[in-house]
């Protein structure tokens, strides 16, 4: 049985940039829906259950078509706020240092216009979904709960979640506030040491 992860930080150590409340009811309500419908999908194929997240995401032809949709979509989202969470920290923001800052800065030309490209990917996508900064330093994006390793690409350094249960409550419709609020919370100690490795 898949388990809803413990915030490697209180409800309310993002504040100002992401409120108590939403962190509330993201974590606790919709990260646990998936995690317990994904649970009972799997309970109907009980071969499956020993079988890594990693692999049931990543090996879609190999599972029954009639739990196919329902593991891509709660595993899916599962997958994507486990990382989630752990791409952001109290105190976090400001820029990345060591050989992640220097190949950002190589890729993009300056950090800033890191910022300014990962931030348009992030506006861009339509309706629900998540942007990802990948291993090669790319950015790429997915709708609703699909997942990079879904679509054969490596697992991923960070995720910013757009779809609206992650900012309506602090900032309604403005997606480009919460984005520009999420920079200031971003853990560059995690991505590096994901990219290091």
């Amino acid at each position: 049985m898949f388990t809803l992860p413990e915030l490697p930080y209180a409800y309310d150590a993002l504040g100002p940039y992401i409120s108590k409340d939403i962190m509330v009811v993201h974590h606790t309500k919709h990260h646990q829906a998936y995690v317990d419908k994904f649970n009972k999908a799997l309970e109907s194929v009980p071969e499956l259950k020993n079988r890594s997240l990693d692999s049931l995401l990543s090996e879609p032809d190999t599972i029954p078509d009639v739990i196919r949709l329902a593991i891509k979509n709660n595993g899916g989202g599962h997958y994507n706020h486990s990382l989630f969470w752990q791409g952001m920290t109290p105190g976090g923001g400001g820029e990345p240092t060591g050989e992640l800052g220097k190949q950002i800065i190589q890729k993009y030309g300056s950090f800033q216009g890191f910022v300014d490209e990962f931030t348009t990917k992030s506006l861009g996508v339509f309706g629900s979904g998540w942007a990802w900064l990948q291993p090669n330093l790319e950015i790429t994006t997915t709708v609703n709960q699909d997942t990079p390793i879904g679509q054969g690409l490596p697992t991923p350094l960070l995720g910013l979640d757009v779809w609206e249960h992650a900012y309506y409550l602090d900032y309604k419709n403005k997606r480009d506030d919460y984005v520009q609020a999420w920079w200031n919370v971003v853990n560059w100690d995690f991505v590096a040491t994901r990219f290091d490795s």
